[in-house]
Formats: C-alpha cells, sequence, structure tokens
C-alpha cells in the first residue's frame, strides 16, 4: 500500500517489470517534467531524433516512462546544465554519464587537510543508513568540539564534497542527499542564531535563478558572521531586480552569491553583469562557490575563493 500511495504521489501511472523481473513505477510525462526539469516538448523531441527516453504506454495510449529512465534524464539534466550538449549525452550509456557527472566533482574543494577520513565515514554511515536524529547528533557533538568555523571547513566541507562524489557515481541517492543538507542546514542555522549580532559589514546572501543549492551560501554566512558582519539571508534563487531592490533596502555593503559546480556556466557572466549594473555603485558583489571561477574576469565582482579566505575579503569590505 505505501508503495502505490508514492507513486500516486508523485504522478505514478502503474508498474513495469524491470531487466530482474521486479518491479519499477511508471511516470506520467508531466510527472517527469516536473521531477527534472525538461520540457514536455523536450522530451518528444528527443524520442522522436535520439530514441531515448523511450516511454511505454499506459491503457489509455498516454506516456509512461519507467523509473530508471526518469534517472537517467535526471543525470543528462544535470550535466546539460554543466554546458555538456545533449546529442552525445542521450547516446551515452548510463556508466559514461556517472563517469562524466563525478569529472565534474574535481573542480570541488579537496577536503581539508585536518579532515579525520574515519570521521567522516561514520558520518557518512548515518547518512547512508537514513539515521537524521542520529546524524544531527553527531555533527552537534562535532561542533561542540571543533568550534564553529573548523567545523565549516573541515567537517561540513568534506561531507559536502563526499556527498557530491557520491551521488555523481550513483552510490547516494537524491533523498539521502537531501538529508544530509536539511540535517546540517539546521544544525548551522542554530549555531548562528548563538551567535553575537554582527554591525558591519552589512551583507546580503542569496543565490540567482536556476541555482537551487543553498548549503554553500550557509556555510558563507558562517564565516561572515564569525567576522562579525550583519548578514541578511534572502535564500535562493532570487530574481536580478530583487536582489537589487532588497540591497537598496537593507543599505547593503555588499551582495554575496553562491554558484555550485551544477550552476549552467553559459549564464553565470551575463547574469552577473545584469546584477552588477542593477546595484548601486558603492555595493560590492562577492561570488563563491565550485561554479564561481566563471566569473573571474567579469568587471566588478570578487570572486572569494575557498570558504577560509573570507576572512581577507572582510577586511577589505567597506565599514
Amino acid at each position: 500500500m505505501a508503495a502505490n500511495n508514492i507513486g500516486r504521489n508523485a504522478g505514478c501511472q502503474g508498474f513495469v517489470l524491470d531487466k530482474t523481473g521486479e518491479q519499477e513505477l511508471l511516470f506520467s510525462i508531466a510527472a517527469v517534467e516536473r521531477e527534472v526539469g525538461l520540457s514536455k516538448d523536450v522530451l518528444r523531441v528527443w524520442e522522436r531524433r535520439y530514441g531515448f527516453p523511450s516511454p511505454e504506454r499506459d491503457a489509455r495510449g498516454e506516456r509512461a516512462y519507467p523509473a530508471g529512465q526518469v534517472q537517467r534524464l535526471a543525470l543528462i539534466k544535470r550535466l546539460m546544465d554543466r554546458g555538456h550538449r545533449p546529442g552525445r549525452l542521450l547516446q551515452a550509456p548510463v556508466e559514461e554519464l556517472r563517469t562524466l557527472a563525478g569529472g565534474g566533482v574535481t573542480g570541488r574543494e579537496a577536503p581539508p587537510s585536518g579532515t579525520t577520513p574515519g570521521a567522516i565515514d561514520g558520518l557518512m554511515r548515518l547518512v547512508r543508513g537514513h539515521d537524521a536524529r542520529g546524524l544531527g547528533e553527531a555533527l552537534q557533538r562535532r561542533l561542540v568540539e571543533e568550534g564553529l568555523q573548523k567545523f565549516v571547513l573541515d567537517t561540513v566541507a568534506s561531507m559536502a564534497v563526499q556527498v557530491g562524489e557520491e551521488w555523481s557515481r550513483g552510490e547516494l541517492r537524491i533523498h539521502e542527499e537531501h538529508l544530509f543538507t536539511e540535517v546540517v542546514t539546521r544544525v548551522l542555522r542554530q549555531a548562528i542564531a548563538q551567535l553575537p549580532a554582527g554591525q558591519a559589514p552589512v551583507v546580503l546572501l542569496t543565490t540567482l535563478p536556476d541555482e537551487p543549492h543553498g548549503l554553500g551560501l550557509l556555510m558563507v554566512e558562517c564565516m561572515l558572521a564569525l567576522q562579525g558582519a550583519r548578514c541578511i539571508s534572502l535564500g535562493t534563487q532570487m530574481p536580478i531586480l530583487e536582489i537589487a531592490r532588497a540591497a537598496q533596502a537593507h543599505e547593503v555593503d555588499a551582495v554575496a552569491l553562491s554558484f555550485s559546480a551544477a550552476f549552467p556556466a553559459r549564464l553565470g557572466p551575463q547574469l552577473v553583469r545584469q546584477l552588477r549594473t542593477a546595484l548601486e555603485p558603492g555595493v560590492q558583489l562577492w561570488a563563491g562557490g565550485a561554479g564561481a571561477g566563471q566569473l573571474a574576469r567579469v568587471e566588478g565582482v570578487r570572486v572569494t575563493g575557498e570558504l577560509a579566505n573570507v576572512a581577507s575579503v572582510i577586511a577589505a569590505a567597506p565599514t
């Protein structure tokens, strides 16, 4: 009964037997559009042109996509966002797609040398074991032992890299990645709330449209707050004009943007230039994260690099 409920909530149209004889969920084209972020028109064109996806048909003759194909489409979409062309991706086997996705992780920061691999492995076992309570308690203990700065730079940064690598290799499910993100977010928010109120500079933190990943932004907020900055977080995917309006309303000294490795590389420079134009000349614009390297040549933008560099960025900010 539980499996049927999950299927209906996700737009499931029934089941089909996979190659092992096990039942596999079937998803409607509307559900695939919602889950993956590819339009119905694109899915139909790819089906005609490339032969993939290759949906089943339900009793009414409507397209019904097996869960395995939906997962492959999600991987293809992620690689497209990194700049890969769909024609090649749609012809490639899943193993090659995972290799390509794993290659994108190499641009991330390597795990800090101070991190104990055994400790991180223990935390990752809690993620894989779906133990949200145990993970939260273990992270709280490490936070107390390490202090917030070391906790962010070593423990959280190392886990984020490992989560990304395991997801790219197909070893970690999306719901497990989300569990990690939600538990870490709760721990970091509680830690920030216990810090003294910051004064200056005033920094607005957010991400651009098409950037839904907010954990990196929260890690930056921790580092800024530790340096005495007053942080105003707007969450993720803010429209450019709204960022500019918020910067004016809050009279901020700087706007800090976070870019994950999955952010569409072709969009970054153009959107950041638009934001730079919309902001007051005296407001600094900072960009950080694994996908921020593309912005190094954009005039009026400071790419902060590694999290550990936040202190020097604060030192150069207006007060």
